[in-house]
């Protein structure tokens, strides 16, 4: 993986604003024949548009994982099971949604009023790519199915990275913890659930990295769980046992992969709520770092977790590590300035020394803030990302 040698790097969290065509085409689940010539297109654009505002590590903007609408907070996760056999839809399961995920939440009790309204919480909503997720149980041995689907999201990546000058290119893929939040009904116990999601999932972070892309792990539900499962309680004891299995779970996924192909990447949850229930990152950063990825991508930029740079201070980033700081936020429709995009980096910098930060975003833009807002967001990363590589290497 490519490090910041005579200047700061650029990158984003992967998710970037669909065409309206491609959603309209995910609406009516359109087949193959009618989807690609599309898709094909617009992962052409949207290289191209990504390089020419500075963005040196590019990806296809996850325009292959459908996303029907165009505030969807889930398409990152979702696609997942269409690759997966040995789920069923369980119409009980349908009934109770969103509710049934959030039984352990302190925040969901103390701003009950705000999330009996689902106040920004576009995920969850009929047409959402996540609304057919509540339904579906585990029932069968967990296989990889995907091969096809991967392949071709390989193959119009690696087709529209030809036209672009990036420096490297990335596509994303979920962690075996994000996985095993739906329900089971086959495995014994949910260690044996998680090792079978784990050894399933494999599959795809190879062929991603065997395509000789950057692997990027999606993992909020590292963080998230803590809010969703045992912050009523506060079972921290609990937590960090469930952590450090999931930790090791997916280190047994990215056993065959070489450390300097991967980027794993945490974030607090899409989702636009207070987030006072969030972990703080002092109490997982020993457990991020212990992944086998050479990249460690985080929440940094927005009002409840920019106060964590500091973190660094006490927690040393292991040598030949590099940080991805979110320096933009998709948690604000304001646009960042430059200079305060600048001044978020040099703080990291400082810390752990400037070859060793690549500039990204909090988390995915793509169905999160509007698109025109989600690329000027990007142009902001590019400007001050210019200002800081000026100021760090004077």
């Amino acid at each position: 993986m490519k490090r910041s040698k005579d200047r700061v790097l650029t990158t984003h969290a992967g998710s970037l604003p669909r065409p309206e065509d491609l959603m309209t085409l995910y609406r009516k689940s359109a087949p193959q024949s009618e989807l690609l010539p599309q898709l094909k297109s617009a992962v052409a654009n949207v290289a191209i548009r990504q390089a020419d505002l500075g963005i040196n590590i590019i990806n296809d903007g996850e325009f292959a994982k459908a996303m029907p609408q165009a505030a969807d907070f889930a398409a990152w996760w979702s696609y997942i099971y269409d690759r997966l056999a040995g789920f069923e839809v369980r119409k009980e399961a349908v009934d109770k949604g969103r509710a049934a995920w959030v039984q352990g939440s302190r925040e969901r009790q103390e701003f009950d009023e705000f999330y009996a309204e689902d106040a920004g919480l576009g995920s969850a909503r009929t047409g959402s790519s996540a609304s057919r997720l509540f339904g579906l149980t585990c029932t069968g041995p967990v296989k990889y199915v995907g091969q096809d689907a991967v392949n071709r999201d390989i193959d119009l990546l690696r087709s529209a990275a030809r036209d672009t000058k990036a420096d490297e290119v990335f596509m994303t893929a979920v962690s075996p913890a994000t996985l095993q939040i739906l329900a089971n009904e086959h495995y014994k116990t949910q260690e044996d659930y998680t090792w079978a999601l784990a050894e399933a999932i494999s599959a795809e972070y190879k062929a991603i990295v065997d395509a000789d892309f950057i692997l990027q792990i999606d993992d909020p539900a590292l963080v998230d769980l803590w809010d969703l499962w045992f912050s009523a309680r506060g079972d921290t004891k609990a937590y960090r046992k469930w952590a450090e299995f999931q930790v090791e779970a997916l280190n047994h996924a990215l056993r065959n992969i070489p450390e300097d192909r991967i980027r794993y990447h945490v974030c607090w949850g899409s989702w636009h709520g207070p987030h006072t229930g969030d972990v703080p990152l002092k109490d997982i950063a020993d457990l991020v770092i212990k992944v086998n990825a050479q990249a460690y991508s985080l929440e940094a930029g927005n009002v409840r977790h920019e106060h964590e740079w500091k973190v660094w201070k006490v927690t040393k980033l292991p040598d030949g590590k590099l940080l991805i700081p979110g320096v933009v936020s998709h948690a604000t429709n304001l646009v960042e300035h430059p200079e305060v995009v600048a001044d978020r980096i040099i703080r990291f910098a400082e810390i752990v020394g400037r070859e060793n930060v690549i500039a990204g975003t909090d988390c995915g833009l793509g169905g999160r803030v509007h698109p025109q807002i989600a690329w000027a967001k990007l142009a902001a990363l590019s400007g001050g990302t210019k200002l800081a590589s000026k100021e760090l290497w004077k």
